[in-house]
C-alpha cells in the first residue's frame, strides 16, 4: 500500500482500490491522463500505449525497424502482388473468451484504414477485403501496393489494432467505449478514474508470437507482472518525490530539471525512452487567417529557433536534442537536408516582423493552443509565446489539458467562433520515418489532420511514395516532398529531442521506444 504523507497531501491521485491486490504490481505515472480508451478514433501516445496492452496487431516492429508476424502466422502473394491472404495464428482469443476470427480483422482494418493516412491510401489501392474463411484475411487490390504489410505492422498511431468486429464496427470518427482486446493485458474498466487512475491485469490467455523477434513491438509479449496501475499526477515535483521514495515505480515523462534531481539518486535510473529523438512541430491552421496564406507562414521562418523549443524540453545538454531537423526523423532512412536553409541560417525577430507585413499580415488574432499537463507541449507552448510576442501580433492565448486541446482543435472555425490558429505538438519518432506514417505531412485540406493544409503537389509525391518499393527510389521522393514542405509548410519543424524516463533500478529488461509493459521486470 502507498503511504499517505506528502503523496496525498499534495492532492495526487494515488488512492488504491479496495480490492486486494496481486503479488507484481508496476505502479506508473504516465505523461497524461488517459482520456480515451480508443486509440483509433485518436493518434494521442497515451492512448496508442494503452491499446499496446490491451489489443494486438497482425505484425509488429523489431528492433532493427523489420516487420514480423505477430497475430499473423504468415502472408501470400498471388496475382503479381495484387491478392495478398494473410493467415491468422490458431487459437487467438478475445478477453472475453470469443475466439479471434478472420471477419473481426476485416473490420478491425477497415476502421483503421480510414483513420490512418496509409490506409486512406490504401482504400484507393483496394477492390475488396473479406474473410475467406475464420483465419484467412484476403486483400484484392487495383495494383500492387509495396507498403501493405509494413502498414499493418507499424507503431505509428493510430496503429492497426485488431479489435472484435462488435467494437470495429464503431464509427470510426466516435470512439469506442469498451476496451475489450486480445492483447497481453485486460483493462479493469470499473476501476477506471478519468483524471487519476487507471488499471490492467495480465491475460493469461495471451497467446504470444512463436516468432523470435526481438524489440519494440515484435516477438514474444512476455509480461512479468499481475497488474500494471496508472496514477495521473500532473505536477513533476510531486510526481519525483513518489518515484523516489519508492512510492511508485516509473516516471514516464520529466522537465529537465526534475531529470537532474532524479539522476543523482542511485536507486534510480534515468534513461531515454526512445532511440529515436521525437519530432516537434508547429501546426497552423490552413482554413483561416492568417495562417491560411503560405508566405505569413514563410514569415516565421526567419525567427523560429529550433533550439529554444526543444531545450526547453531537457534542457541544453547537446545530447538529449537535435537541431537542423527537417520532415522526417533523424537517423532513419528518409532523413535529409534538402531545402532546410531558412531553419539553419541566423535568426532575426526583425526579418520575420518585415517579412508578415511583407506578406500581408494586418494584425487579424493569433490563437495558440497550449496544454498545462504534458512536459513536451506544455515547454513548447510557453517558447510560443514568448516568439509570437516578440513579434507583436495579435496574440490570444488558450491553455488547457491535452483532453480539451485535442476536442478544441477539432474546430474549423474562425478564431471569433473558437477556432484557433497555431499550436505545438510531439510525436513519436516513429510517427515521421515515411510519407505514411506522417500524419502531418497530409496535405488534402480537410479530409488531413487539424490544421487541413491542401498543397497537392505534396499530396502527389506523398502517393507517388506508395508506389515504389526501393529505397533508393523512396529516398529521392522524401527529397522532393521536403522541398515542397519547406515552401508551402504544413508545419514547422521545431527540432527532435529525446524523451527522459525515469524507474527503480531494480527494474531491468525495458524494451525502448515508449512505454511499453512486456519484457521489463523486476529483479
Amino acid at each position: 500500500m502507498i503511504a499517505r504523507r506528502s503523496i496525498f497531501a499534495a492532492g495526487a491521485a494515488l488512492a488504491l482500490p479496495a480490492a486486494a491486490q496481486p503479488a507484481r504490481v508496476m505502479k506508473f505515472v504516465p505523461q497524461t491522463d488517459l482520456t480515451t480508451l480508443d486509440p483509433i478514433w485518436t493518434i494521442s501516445n497515451v492512448a496508442r500505449n494503452h491499446g499496446y496492452m490491451v489489443w494486438d496487431t497482425l505484425y509488429g516492429t523489431d528492433a532493427q525497424y523489420r516487420i514480423r508476424p505477430q497475430m499473423a502466422e504468415g502472408h501470400t502473394e498471388e496475382d503479381d502482388g495484387r491478392r495478398v491472404t494473410v493467415t491468422l495464428r490458431a487459437g487467438l482469443k478475445f478477453h472475453d473468451g470469443e475466439a479471434v476470427r478472420a471477419q473481426d480483422a476485416v473490420a478491425s482494418i477497415k476502421r483503421w484504414a480510414r483513420r490512418s493516412p496509409t490506409g486512406q491510401v490504401l482504400l484507393g489501392y483496394l477492390e475488396e477485403i473479406s474473410a475467406a474463411d475464420d483465419r484467412r484475411i484476403v486483400f484484392r487490390l487495383k495494383r500492387r501496393f509495396p507498403q501493405l504489410i509494413g502498414a499493418l505492422g507499424l507503431p505509428s498511431s493510430p496503429v492497426c489494432f485488431i479489435m472484435s468486429e462488435r467494437l470495429a464496427n464503431t464509427d470510426p470518427f466516435q470512439p469506442v467505449r469498451e476496451a475489450v482486446g486480445s492483447g497481453p493485458f485486460k483493462f479493469m474498466h470499473g476501476e477506471h478514474r478519468s483524471g487519476s487512475f487507471a488499471a490492467w491485469e495480465r491475460y493469461p490467455g495471451y497467446s504470444p508470437t512463436p516468432d523470435n523477434a526481438t524489440g519494440l513491438t515484435a516477438g514474444p509479449k512476455v509480461v512479468h507482472f499481475d497488474r500494471v496501475e496508472w496514477h495521473t499526477i500532473p505536477d513533476a515535483a510531486t510526481a519525483s518525490a513518489a518515484l523516489m521514495s519508492g512510492e511508485i515505480d516509473w516516471f514516464e515523462q520529466m522537465p529537465p530539471e526534475v531529470s537532474t534531481l532524479l539522476e543523482r539518486q542511485r536507486q534510480l535510473v534515468v534513461d531515454v525512452m526512445d532511440t529515436l529523438v521525437f519530432p516537434c512541430s508547429m501546426r497552423m491552421n490552413h482554413l483561416q487567417p492568417p495562417f491560411d496564406n503560405p508566405a505569413i507562414r514563410r514569415a516565421l521562418l526567419h525567427a523560429v529557433n529550433q533550439e529554444d523549443f526543444v531545450t526547453a524540453i531537457v534542457g541544453p545538454t547537446p545530447a538529449r536534442f537535435e537541431t537542423g531537423v527537417g520532415f522526417f526523423t533523424p537517423g532513419t532512412p528518409l532523413a535529409n537536408d534538402e531545402a532546410l536553409g531558412p531553419l539553419k541560417g541566423p535568426r532575426s525577430i526583425e526579418a520575420s516582423k518585415r517579412a508578415l507585413r511583407d506578406a500581408g499580415y494586418n494584425g487579424e488574432p493569433i490563437r495558440l493552443l497550449g496544454t498545462t499537463d504534458i512536459i513536451s507541449t506544455s515547454a513548447m507552448a510557453q517558447v510560443a509565446i514568448d516568439f509570437f510576442r516578440k513579434l507583436d501580433v495579435n496574440l490570444d492565448i488558450a491553455l488547457s489539458d491535452w483532453g480539451a486541446l485535442v476536442q478544441r482543435r477539432n474546430n474549423r472555425g474562425p478564431v471569433a467562433q473558437g477556432g484557433w490558429s497555431v499550436s505545438c505538438f510531439a510525436n513519436s519518432g516513429m510517427d515521421f520515418v515515411n510519407p505514411g506514417t506522417h500524419n502531418s505531412l497530409r496535405s488534402d485540406g480537410q479530409a488531413a489532420t487539424p490544421g487541413w493544409p491542401s498543397i497537392p503537389a505534396l499530396e502527389a509525391l506523398r502517393m507517388q511514395f506508395f508506389d515504389v518499393p526501393e529505397l533508393s527510389q523512396q529516398q529521392a521522393i522524401a527529397r522532393d516532398i521536403q522541398r515542397v514542405a519547406m515552401q508551402e509548410l504544413p508545419y514547422i519543424p521545431l527540432g527532435g529531442y529525446r524523451s527522459l524516463t525515469a524507474h527503480k533500478r531494480s527494474l531491468v529488461d525495458r524494451v525502448k521506444g515508449f512505454a511499453i509493459f512486456w519484457g521489463i521486470k523486476r529483479t
